[in-house]
């Protein structure tokens, strides 16, 4: 790698950090440090009826890197440039309003910060036969009005965006990579940072670096330019933020000390109040197989769950045969239907994130604690109610080729799918309520563990830490709209232009002091300065006269 200090550091290539560290490179050194290997050229990533496929391998160099909640739920972490947007189901939708207001977001910018994602890799595609019956049950059913195709998060029935075009091909996070400064941005894929370098001279511990390993294990050290702008960058996603900050002496004090991880500073908060979105779905077999389709429909309810649908695919490793060809072997689908889910908004419910070990590619520990609170529970009910009401709607009663289920049947396709280790009470089809409880799955929207206000500040930076700033759905109280991958993507452009501008107005108001001192001839011959806005304005004029009059070096 170049032996030279860099702007930032970006760590974690994935859904925020490739819009954010192409952002920066637009005027600053930047370098991307990724533990997962390039999506390209692999076709389960890139093809949409490889979407279980992709998930079902899970090597220590493959794209998904599994593991078990200890609430006993499956869940998949990316570990490819490009991030969770590898691995999804592609459905783009943007967040609420109420969401952007209460992160207190300058709404002009959001716009257009989803505006430059959407330009590059988000499409409105047509819909397929089980969406368009979806669309229909939901009306059916009371979801409306019906809002057409549409990026906004609207309540009622709509079709949102996709990061799969029409041809079933999957664009991702690390497309937008390309509208970087290739002269100011170093990608470094196979690198994992094991943890972060901080300076503790001072007071204030700061951030000056990372230590990461190559593919052959071989141990580099990046570090960030020595002055107060530069910064290291967490993009490591709700799971991998909070853990490289426990691993690097971020975190409970106590919890530190029993890993003999060295204390840089103690705050309690780093890995508290993890979420999930609790989910759970009714399967319902057709006669004919189905055209494959993940998430294009959603119903947006106003009862606290949305309600997504896919089809084509089964629900777990089960559904997937191995077929032989010689020497060569594959993975096939052979699951007929479609399935209809139901995602509760929030949650209330909270958990927890803790180191297993000081291993930065284990997993930690990652408690969600699903339906711990009441009001979760009772959404559930409401909204596998909808779902079971949604089955028995004219289009859906179509696509099953008037072949009757009772609700019981319905909710046993689910029961019986081994999509948990829950353990099972029997009682699963004879109350909603313990159907939630022991069918629950994942939509992998979780997020928490480095919460603004306890872990960072209004601007991301972490409290009590220099030079260290996040940027992911670590930073969220909730998950963004009906699927998060939008806003993730968003946050990163967003930050990006935030962060430039900042640092610009520091430039000014550096430019600004030191022409104050400057002696009054030589002032009068730069201009006349009543402001600092007349000073942005002709910022790069002052450079060239402070070279001429002062001999002071451009920043």
């Amino acid at each position: 790698m170049p032996n030279l200090p860099y702007d930032y550091i970006v760590v974690g290539g994935g859904t925020a950090g490739c819009p954010l560290a192409a952002t920066l490179s637009e005027k600053f050194r930047v370098l991307v440090l990724e533990r997962g290997g390039s999506p390209y050229g692999n076709a389960n990533i890139s093809r949409l009826e490889n979407f279980n496929i992709n998930l079902a391998h899970s090597t220590p160099t493959s794209p998904v890197q599994r593991f078990l909640s200890t609430d006993g739920v499956f869940n998949h972490r990316a570990r490819v440039l490009g991030g969770n947007t590898c691995i999804n189901g592609g459905f783009y939708s943007r967040a609420q309003p109420s969401f952007v207001r209460n992160a207190g977001w300058d709404e002009v910018l959001v716009n257009e910060s989803y505006k430059w994602v959407e330009d590059k890799i988000v499409f409105l595609k047509a819909a397929a036969p089980w969406q368009s019956a979806v669309k229909d049950g939901l009306l059916e059913v009371g979801v409306t009005p019906f809002n057409g195709y549409t990026y906004q998060h609207i309540n009622g029935t709509k079709f949102g965006g996709s990061i799969f075009d029409n041809n079933g091909f999957r664009h991702t996070a690390a497309d937008l990579l390309a509208a970087g400064n290739p002269r100011n941005l170093h990608v470094f894929i196979y690198a994992t940072v094991q943890k972060i370098v901080f300076d503790t001279k001072d007071t204030n511990p700061k951030a000056i670096g990372v230590i990461f390993i190559d593919e052959n294990g071989n141990q580099h050290e990046a570090s960030i330019k020595a002055n107060e702008r530069s910064e290291v960058l967490l993009t490591s996603g709700a799971i991998g933020t909070p853990q490289l900050l426990l691993l690097s002496g971020v975190g409970p004090e106590e919890d530190l000390q029993k890993m003999n991880i060295t204390v840089i500073l103690n705050n309690e908060h780093v890995g508290k109040e993890m979420a999930d979105n609790p989910s759970n779905n009714i399967q319902i077999p057709t006669p004919e197989p189905q055209k494959q389709s993940q998430p294009q429909v959603v119903g947006i309810t106003t009862k606290g769950f949305y309600v997504e649908s896919t089809s084509g695919f089964g629900q777990n490793n089960d559904s997937i045969i191995i077929v032989k060809d010689g020497n060569m072997s594959e993975l096939k689908e052979v699951f007929r239907g479609g399935s209809i889910f139901e995602k509760i908004i929030g949650p209330l419910s909270k958990g927890n994130l803790s180191l297993i070990n000081t291993n930065v590619t284990s997993n930690p520990a990652v408690t969600f604690n699903y339906f711990a609170e009441p009001e979760d529970l009772r959404r559930c009910v409401t909204g596998v109610s909808l779902l079971l009401k949604i089955a028995k709607t004219r289009p859906m009663i179509e696509l099953m080729g008037n072949l009757s289920y009772t609700d019981e049947m319905l909710l046993n396709m689910s029961v019986n799918a081994k999509i948990n280790l829950i353990p099972k009470s029997g009682n699963e089809t004879k109350s909603l309520a313990e159907f939630c409880k022991r069918s629950v799955t994942t939509l992998w929207h979780y997020h928490g563990g480095c919460i603004v206000g306890k872990v960072v500040d209004k601007d991301y930076k972490v409290i009590g830490v220099g030079n260290l700033r996040v940027g992911d759905s670590s930073l969220f109280v909730e998950s963004p709209g009906t699927n998060p991958q939008a806003t993730v993507m968003m946050l990163g452009r967003m930050m990006g232009v935030k962060m430039i501008k900042e640092r610009g107005r520091l430039a000014r108001d550096h430019h600004y002091k030191k022409l104050m001192n400057y002696k009054p001839k030589f002032r009068n011959k730069i201009f006349s300065v009543s402001n600092c806005n007349r000073l942005e304005t002709e910022s790069k004029s002052v450079s060239k006269l402070e070279m001429e009059y002062s001999s002071v070096s451009n920043i």
